[in-house]
C-alpha cells in the first residue's frame, strides 16, 4: 500500500532531471566551442584594454559574441556608450526570431513568468541550435526546465572560457585567439546544414554563405540584414517551387 500522506515525487523529478541533463549540454561538442570562442574574445578584452572584470561581466549580460566584439570595439576607439548601445541592438536584432520560433517550445502557462524570461536571456547561437534540436521530443512540462539548464550551462561555460582566454592571452598568438572567435559561426554554419530539413533550407543555408561577403564588401554595415532577407527570400521561393513540382508529380 502507498502512504496517502506521501508526496508524489515523479512530476518534480522529471523536471529536475530535465534541468540536470541540459547542464550537460555544456560538456559536450557545443559547450567546448562556446567555451573556445569564448576564451579568443577574452584574449580580445585583454588586446582591447579591458579589465577581466568587465570582460566577464559583458559576456554574462550580453551572452552575444558579436554584439561583445561591436561595443568592445567601440570602447577601444574611444567611441561613445550611446553609439555602442546601438550598434549593439542593432546586432540583437537577429536574436528576435530566434526567439519566436522557440518560445512556443518553452512556453508553459503553469510557470512562473520569470523562469521564461531567464530563458529567453540564453538565447543565442549554440543556446538556440541545442534547444530546437533537443526540446521538440522531450514532454511539453520539462522543455522550460531542460532549456534552463542548457542555457544555465552554456553561460557558465562562456564566463569559464572568456576568464581563462583572458588570462592565459599572453602564451598564445594573437592569431590563435582570433580563431576562437569563428569557431562558434563555422559550428552555427554546420548545425544548420545538419538540422536543414527541407531542400529551401539549404538553399538559404548556401546562398548565405555565398553572397555573405560580397555583401560585407559593398555594403558593410547592412551586409548580414540583405543576406539574411535576400538567402531566406530564395530558401522560401525555391522551397515552395519544388514542393509544388513534387505534388505535381504525385498526381495521378
Amino acid at each position: 500500500m502507498t502512504d496517502p500522506h506521501q508526496r508524489p515525487t515523479r512530476g518534480m523529478d522529471g523536471p529536475r532531471r530535465g534541468f540536470r541533463h541540459g547542464l550537460l549540454v555544456s560538456l559536450t561538442v557545443p559547450g567546448l566551442i562556446l567555451a573556445f570562442s569564448s576564451a579568443g574574445f577574452g584574449a580580445l578584452a585583454l588586446d582591447a584594454g579591458m579589465s577581466l572584470g568587465n570582460a566577464v561581466f559583458m559576456m554574462g549580460i550580453f551572452f552575444a559574441l558579436p554584439a561583445q566584439v561591436v561595443m568592445m570595439d567601440q570602447i577601444a576607439r574611444g567611441g561613445s556608450v550611446l553609439g555602442g548601445a546601438l550598434a549593439v541592438m542593432l546586432t540583437g536584432v537577429r536574436l528576435l526570431p530566434m526567439v519566436v520560433a522557440l518560445m512556443p517550445l518553452i512556453r508553459d502557462e503553469r510557470r512562473i513568468p520569470w523562469r521564461q524570461v531567464l530563458a529567453v536571456h540564453a538565447v543565442a547561437v549554440t543556446a538556440w541550435i541545442e534547444g530546437m534540436r533537443r526540446l521538440p521530443p522531450l514532454p511539453e512540462e520539462q522543455r522550460l526546465r531542460h532549456f534552463l539548464g542548457i542555457g544555465t550551462g552554456l553561460v557558465l561555460a562562456a564566463l569559464i572560457g572568456t576568464a581563462a582566454g583572458y588570462v592565459l592571452a599572453g602564451t598564445v598568438p594573437k592569431i590563435v585567439s582570433a580563431v576562437l572567435l569563428f569557431l562558434t559561426p563555422i559550428y552555427f554554419f554546420l548545425s544548420l546544414l545538419a538540422t536543414s530539413r527541407e531542400a529551401g533550407d539549404r538553399v538559404a543555408v548556401m546562398a548565405g554563405a555565398l553572397i555573405g561577403p560580397v555583401f560585407y564588401v559593398l555594403t558593410p554595415g547592412l551586409d548580414l540584414l540583405l543576406t539574411g532577407l535576400i538567402a531566406g527570400t530564395l530558401g522560401h521561393v525555391a522551397g515552395r517551387r519544388w514542393s509544388g513540382m513534387w505534388r505535381e508529380d504525385d498526381d495521378p
